[in-house]
């Protein structure tokens, strides 16, 4: 785990949650007192885990906790008090957010640590697969245009098209996307 930002509007807090965090070898750790100031740097930092202590300064936190979750794939930790939780967990764990109740029990905080680390490890990968998988389909769309272009303007078939984009590619040795976009480029200028 490379980065952690702690929200947080007590300085005492802050620093016992570093003090939990500094034994799983984190490069870096950042800490925010404001719900603001938060949004901010999730916006600008991809961060592997934020800490969020409720209450904050200027909002409660369990709306920037389902906020950062949509706008980020970090694992999000809530700590609330023990008398609110089970309210607090129905409302934010659709969202992927996990709840720890305050008084913080190290066990307890350490098992929704590594349970935030695997969602952030999980999440990752499937945000990998979903990029390969639109640059896929990209691929296919402009493939598609190219042979719809050579069947208007040459009178090919769509097998034909096919074929010949694809010869077209092993004898230059490139991808299919590059004889795809040469097509387009030649014909549709």
């Amino acid at each position: 785990m490379d980065s952690v930002l702690i929200v947080s509007s007590s300085d005492k807090s802050i620093g016992l949650l570093s003090q939990l965090i500094n034994s799983w070898a984190v490069t870096k750790i950042t800490s925010t007192k404001s719900n603001g100031e938060a949004r901010r740097l999730v916006n600008t930092i991809d961060y592997d885990l934020i800490i969020i202590n409720t209450p904050l300064s200027d909002d409660f936190g369990d709306e920037l906790a389902t906020a950062i979750t949509e706008m980020s794939s970090s694992g999000v930790i809530l700590i609330i008090q023990n008398e609110i939780a089970d309210e607090i967990s129905a409302k934010v764990s659709d969202y992927g957010v996990l709840v720890v109740s305050k008084p913080i029990a190290r066990q307890v905080f350490y098992q929704a640590l590594k349970l935030a680390i695997a969602s952030k490890k999980r999440m990752s990968g499937l945000i990998s697969e979903n990029n390969f998988l639109q640059k896929k389909i990209e691929e296919i769309r402009l493939v598609t245009k190219a042979k719809c272009v050579l069947i208007q303007y040459l009178n090919m078939t769509e097998e034909q098209a096919h074929r010949y984009i694809e010869k077209q590619a092993m004898d230059m040795r490139i991808a299919r996307k590059e004889i795809a976009q040469n097509i387009l480029d030649n014909y549709e200028t």
